[in-house]
């Protein structure tokens, strides 16, 4: 296990990285007290590297930080793979709100009006 200030993590990121590939863990210390951790995901194991990347790929997703593309690579997973996974978890993959919802049915209601003579 290594320690590194948040200094030294902001002034080299890639060398903490490294760090966390070959050490097990990386702790990053705040004012002399642990405040995150940094783990290589290839040593938590095959079995659990598929969860966690999974798991990381539904946060990341409902925040809104990733597009469904995104999170699909994130997730190791084809896009209608994980819309699938989605919609057993009842994730919704499409954010509307209602203002934008009334628009598109109104948009609809006018296109399946017969023309006009």
């Amino acid at each position: 296990m290594k320690a590194l200030s948040i200094r030294e993590l902001k002034n080299n990121p890639s060398a903490a990285l490294r760090d966390a590939q070959t050490d097990d863990l990386v702790v990053v210390m705040n004012r002399q007290q642990p405040q995150a951790l940094l783990v290589d995901l290839a040593h938590l194991g095959s079995a659990d590297l598929a969860g966690v990347k999974f798991a990381l790929a539904v946060a990341l997703f409902r925040q809104g930080q990733v597009s469904l593309g995104y999170a699909a690579r994130v997730a190791g997973l084809s896009v209608s793979a994980l819309i699938e996974r989605f919609g057993r978890m009842r994730i919704p993959i499409v954010n509307v709100d209602d203002r934008e919802l009334e628009h598109d049915l109104s948009a609809i209601a006018t296109w399946q009006r017969p023309p006009s003579a």
